[in-house]
């Protein structure tokens, strides 16, 4: 049996948020503690987290909430609560998740704890950075920062060749090692009686096909595609159901656009009780997923898991290792193609069937599979770490990082010198800022008073020149 691990996952999303990212997290963390590792998840506070319901430890560190600009609540990296807690326990490893205030709280405290950093690309970054800034210029310029980021980190994973490649499009040039992501649905459908209770309040026809997206509510995870086959599939005389299980900032817009389809498309809003789901893909005919945006696609895996074949974008992160009409179906990324292979596919249900059932077989990963071969990799890095195989070009700005993480800490034990230390200071600031009010007041009536002499003097002075002039007219009147 090999030596515990002591493993470090660092993200910027966690539950109560829910993306696929912080599930992987939540996934990595259960996993490393089932083999018996050690494993801490290190992310910002959320209120209304309650971290009590995982078998691991959470540490919170200070956040604000930009949930209305982002959907996600931004940390502080220099946190000098997380970085004690993390220095009084033993860190084999730092697993960062996320690019940017993760990995930055990564490389601040990296040297503290002397421990190799691991991170992990998992989303297509220059699609969102595109999204929330305008500007060349401001997109290539926070690209650059992402990548000189991730290139400070000792070993770079990605969890597809495309996932990869995109990753090289944004600036980074070094190395990259595949690891794939796995699921948390075991293998096989549920029972009737647990399909029955998840759908039953909705309107699903016997003998209708049921479509099925699960996801983000996000316009760039192809639901323009769906919306628009769907259209073309009803204008053609099939009958059909969409069910849309999932929330996201446009939400609103996509159930708008959906509105000419009436009935036949669902919309039940996000769904975290992972048995519900598990019930709707096992009911579910197809799972529809034209997205050239996920870099892993982990929904095709869930459905996999449940039997359950989908419609890919040919040449997509999701579609990898899918062979199409054997477990899986490939089309090209506009909705003419998938209302084409709707159309053949739904005159052969025993077909969607077959391919659901390869799919399982073939493309479905648990995430117990996918953390022992994480773990393996975990055992090879901290070697190179050791053995000094890691370039040190990174180490400068980690020194700024550092300092600036040392310096919160430090203030921080400044702060818990004691109460009664803190208190004295205050009331010295108090007496002190009542002989400045006192010396103000003083120094106040004292100039009020110099000030009203002043303007008598000048009041007086002007009377008396004013006197003086008015005599010496009247002398010169009588000569003129």
């Amino acid at each position: 049996m090999p030596e515990p691990y002591s493993i470090s996952l660092l993200n910027d999303s966690f539950p109560p948020l829910i993306d696929g990212v912080a599930n992987t997290v939540v996934n990595y963390a259960r996993e490393l503690t089932k083999l018996g590792d050690r494993a801490i998840v290190v992310t910002p506070e959320h209120p209304d987290a309650d971290d009590s319901r995982f078998p691991f430890p959470v540490a919170r560190y200070p956040s604000v909430d930009t949930r209305r600009l982002f959907g996600y609540l931004a940390g502080y990296p220099f946190s000098p609560e997380t970085l004690r807690q993390l220095k009084e326990q033993k860190v084999d490893l730092l697993h960062s998740h996320c690019p940017v205030m993760s990995t930055i709280l990564a490389r601040s405290i990296r040297d503290v704890v002397d421990a190799p950093l691991v991170f992990t690309y998992h989303t297509k970054f220059d699609v969102d950075v595109a999204k929330l800034l305008r500007g060349r210029l401001l997109q290539e310029s926070a690209l650059y920062m992402l990548a000189s980021n991730i290139s400070a980190c000792d070993e770079v994973w990605v969890v597809s060749h495309g996932a990869g490649e995109n990753l090289r499009s944004i600036g980074y040039q070094g190395d990259y090692q595949v690891m794939e992501n796995g699921v948390d649905m075991p293998r096989g459908r549920v029972s009737e009686e647990a399909i029955t209770a998840a759908t039953t309040d909705y309107d699903l026809p016997e003998g209708v096909p049921v479509f099925l997206f699960v996801g983000r509510m996000m316009w760039y995870k192809g639901l323009r595609i769906i919306l628009d086959a769907l259209r073309l599939l009803q204008a053609g005389g099939q009958d059909f159901r969409m069910v849309f299980i999932g929330s996201g900032a446009d939400a609103a817009e996509v159930q708008e656009y959906a509105k000419p389809l009436g009935g036949k498309c669902i919309f039940t809003g996000a769904i975290s009780q992972r048995e519900t789901l598990r019930a709707w893909y096992c009911r579910a005919d197809l799972f529809l997923f034209p997205s050239s945006y996920d870099t892993n696609g982990l929904v095709v895996r869930e459905a996999a898991a449940c039997d359950l074949a989908a419609v890919l974008i040919d040449g997509s992160c999701a579609a990898e290792g899918v062979t199409d009409g054997v477990d899986g179906f490939l089309i090209d990324e506009n909705a003419g193609s998938m209302a084409a292979k709707l159309q053949e596919i739904c005159k052969q249900p025993e077909c969607m069937a077959q391919v659901g059932c390869q799919a399982g077989d073939r493309l479905y990963l648990s995430w117990g599979d996918t953390v022992k071969r994480a773990r393996e990799r975990y055992g090879i890095v901290m070697e190179n770490y050791r053995m000094g195989r890691y370039d040190d070009h990174h180490r400068p700005m980690d020194g700024v990082l550092n300092a600036q993480g040392s310096m919160m800490d430090a203030l921080a034990k400044l702060r818990d010198l004691g109460d009664g230390l803190a208190e004295r200071y205050r009331e010295g600031w108090d007496e002190h800022r009542e002989g400045i009010q006192e010396r103000r007041d003083e120094f106040r009536e004292e100039f009020q008073e110099r000030l009203e002499e002043h303007r008598e003097g000048r009041r007086a002075f002007r009377t008396e020149l004013k006197q003086k002039g008015e005599a010496l007219w009247q002398k010169l009147d009588r000569y003129l």
